[in-house]
């Protein structure tokens, strides 16, 4: 069997592909659940009843698909043009960082509103430039930045634990490892009653549409592309290939920093080193199953917070271990990775 590449990507394959990569990881995940001792549909039914069974379970999964949309897009920027950002972990929680570090007093006395736009900003701006390190780095020295931007995960992550553990922390926190609050009239607001979403799903979902109309609209979008798919090409054209990844870092990271911002504003209100789940690391699989789509990253941002509030319900009720949503979503990711190869190459007999 030889492999080859497709000259033409039928639209049905790529529509399909991510459909049949959730399926079959569904599939490979029931094996997982049988072996465990439950019911397969029982507990898939569980999962969804979870997830979208109730009002509460509803504005969980939102909740939880937040930080996972900015985390998703972030990577899915940096991807798309070749820059392997690995490190949307350490920019989400060094955005978190520099929003307590500027949110928890006001000395200028600025409107609650205004000092959140600032926040926002200023949480998105430490995630970029963050992510502007490692591109140094590759640029001038050749550096590889999956090994850079993945290591100062680590680095930043004991940098938030020295901070709540000393000029940060809160001294009414009753010894616990957390930072000072940002303040109340910074935070974002709920915007459904009795429930713990906020804003920060608008603010995720509009940043979605926003890249979505840069990659498809402006010329710093079809740079980017042009560099993703062939850089030698992409600088041949007059495409400046340094200086459109300079603007795709400080998309990427500030993407990042921004979930890191919004989760710290809109839910904690303080910072501690508990703050994400892992929320950098699964916006490598929400893009992936996207296919590097803004909007795509929205449903598969949605797909995996299903999996992982629907996955607790369902190990309490059935006996599950609820970890069965971090294998699930780990199998989307190959099968995915799979789905891509095949929608881009085919098998024909030598």
């Amino acid at each position: 069997m030889i492999v080859e590449r497709r000259e033409t990507r039928p639209l049905a394959l790529v529509v399909l592909s991510p459909v049949i990569a959730v399926a079959v990881a569904l599939a490979l995940a029931g094996v997982l659940i049988a072996l465990a001792g439950a019911p397969i549909l029982d507990a898939f039914r569980a999962i969804a009843v979870g997830a979208f069974g109730s009002r509460l379970a509803a504005t969980e999964t939102l909740l939880r698909a937040c930080p996972l949309i900015l985390t998703g897009l972030a990577v899915a920027v940096a991807f798309r043009a070749r820059l392997w950002n690995i490190g949307a972990e350490g920019q989400l929680y060094l955005g978190a960082l520099a929003v307590v570090t500027l949110g928890f007093s006001n000395p200028l006395g600025l409107p609650g509103p205004l000092l959140a736009v600032l926040l926002l900003v200023a949480g998105a701006l430490a995630g970029a430039l963050l992510l502007l390190g490692p591109l140094a780095l590759r640029l001038r020295f050749g550096v590889d930045e999956v090994v850079t931007t993945l290591l100062l995960n680590f680095v930043v992550v004991l940098l938030v634990s020295m901070m709540v553990e000393g000029p940060l922390k809160d001294p009414l926190a009753f010894g616990w490892p957390r930072s000072v609050p940002v303040l109340a009239d910074a935070q974002l607001p709920k915007i459904v009653e009795r429930s713990r979403l906020h804003l920060g799903l608008v603010i995720a979902v509009g940043a979605a549409i926003l890249v979505h109309l840069v990659q498809s609209r402006f010329v710093f979008g079809l740079e980017a592309k042009a560099a993703g798919l062939s850089p030698r090409a992409a600088a041949f054209a007059g495409v400046p290939i340094g200086r459109t990844l300079v603007k795709v870092a400080l998309l990427s990271g500030g993407l990042a920093g921004l979930a890191g911002a919004v989760e710290v504003m809109g839910n904690r209100g303080y910072v501690s080193t508990d703050l994400s789940p892992g929320f950098g690391y699964f916006g490598i699989v929400v893009a992936m199953l996207a296919n590097l789509q803004p909007l795509g990253a929205v449903i598969a941002a949605l797909f995996a917070a299903a999996m992982f509030v629907g996955s607790d319900a369902m190990g309490r009720q059935l006996g599950v271990p609820s970890f069965i949503a971090d294998v699930t979503v780990a199998l989307c990711l190959l099968t995915m990775l799979l789905a891509l190869f095949f929608s881009s190459y085919r098998l024909r007999r030598g």
